[in-house]
């Protein structure tokens, strides 16, 4: 009967035989019979026989033992269980490594796998995910400056197996070998370097010496970028770094606009020096071409003296005193008869014949007959006055 049906005088009894309060304790249940019962259940499942009250006064018929054939079937269904349990999924981003009794067996790629449970123990890594570290330090450069570095490492993993079998914290590892790697080269480079233009050189130079560490650990981790985010003076000396870096940019700004003055302005003194270059050449041909041609000039003229001195003579008297009186504005006249000489002004009978007439680039010949006609009548009335002169005498 079920465990909870009631019992003797009324009681209750539990599942291990205890009755009430008024039984006695008999102990939990003998595990022969619970196997008893279990295999006549499964005989009844399978068409196998139950006994029941009978000819024994009413009790149970010992329990048969059980059948090959239901041990075979049961193998059967724990061998399928098992060999179900050892298929599993690596995706295209994983490898999947393998340990059989506790030992390296093999890297799995993606795909579906079967591995014997219990006997093999499966572990997936990610190869393809970028993972990132950073790290934040103080640091003293070769010119005994100390600065703050931060900088970022990109790192993935490119061998499975050494990732989890050869260091037992890879992570921890590479943090350690950054920091490292970090100080070395900071401490390799001056305050300038770090903190201006040599930051680019900084990160280069810390993924070359970061990524020898991790080879020599054999850590199974890739350094696939090194970024410096930031590279500032500790926040005590901060002020006087600002003021540096202001003084930097003011040369910095004065060279440029130096640079640019000196790039406008040599241009032009070179244009200007090759100008005189120019005009001087030209100067000296002109002087060397009048030169020879004065010399020229002056052999055929004392070929032609040699052949008649009197009349080349006269003739350069004359052409002398055409040159003289050419740029003089007054005309001297020697008056036939008279001591005195007679000055004409022809700069104000010419100056008083352009307000009447608009004289072009040359004077026409109406003009200078005109300016004859004036010259003669003043001449002639000049001549009046002195003979007038004369006869009162």
């Amino acid at each position: 009967m079920a465990w909870n049906e009631p019992g003797n005088n009324g009681k209750d009894q539990d599942p291990w035989g205890n009755r009430g309060s008024g039984g006695s304790n008999q102990g939990p249940p003998d595990l022969d019979e619970a196997l008893g019962k279990l295999v006549e259940k499964f005989n009844g499942l399978f068409g196998g026989k139950r006994g029941g009250s009978g000819t024994n006064g009413g009790q149970e018929p010992p329990t048969p033992a059980p059948s090959g054939k239901l041990i075979g079937v049961m193998a059967v269904v724990v061998a399928v269980i098992w060999g179900g349990m050892g298929f599993y999924t690596v995706d295209q981003q994983e490898r999947a490594v393998v340990l059989r009794l506790g030992s390296y067996l093999e890297t799995v790629q993606p795909g579906l796998q079967w591995n014997p449970p219990l006997i093999d123990d499966v572990t997936k890594v990610n190869v393809t995910a970028v993972r990132n570290h950073e790290h934040v330090a103080l640091m003293l450069t070769k010119d005994e400056n100390i600065v703050e570095v931060g900088l970022s490492v990109q790192y993935v993993v490119s061998n499975p197996k050494d990732f989890l079998l050869e260091v037992r914290a890879p992570e921890n590892s590479l943090a350690q070998a950054t920091e490292s790697a970090l100080r070395h080269v900071v401490g390799s480079s001056t305050m300038d370097d770090v903190l201006t233009e040599g930051r680019a050189v900084l990160a280069e130079d810390v993924q070359v010496r970061l990524q020898g560490y991790l080879d020599s650990y054999r850590n199974g981790l890739e350094v696939s970028k090194v970024n410096i985010e930031n590279t500032t003076a500790p926040s005590q000396v901060q002020d006087a770094f600002d003021d540096v870096i202001k003084a930097r940019e003011d040369e910095q700004r004065v060279m440029n606009e130096a640079e640019a003055y000196a790039n406008g302005i040599v241009p032009e003194a070179r244009g200007q020096a090759q100008r005189m270059m120019e005009e001087a050449s030209a100067y000296r041909e002109e002087v060397v071409a009048r030169a020879e041609g004065e010399a020229t000039r002056f052999t055929k003229l004392l070929t032609e003296y040699q052949k008649a001195p009197e009349v080349t003579r006269e003739r350069l008297y004359l052409v002398a005193m055409e040159d003289v009186l050419s740029n003089s504005a007054k005309v001297l006249v020697d008056v036939e008869g008279g001591n005195n000489m007679m000055v004409l002004p022809l700069d104000q009978i010419m100056s008083s014949s352009k307000r009447t007439t608009t004289y072009g680039s040359s004077a026409s010949s109406a003009d200078m007959d005109q300016l004859a006609n004036q010259v003669i009548q003043e001449l002639n009335s000049r001549a009046s006055t002195r003979n007038s002169t004369r006869e009162s005498r």
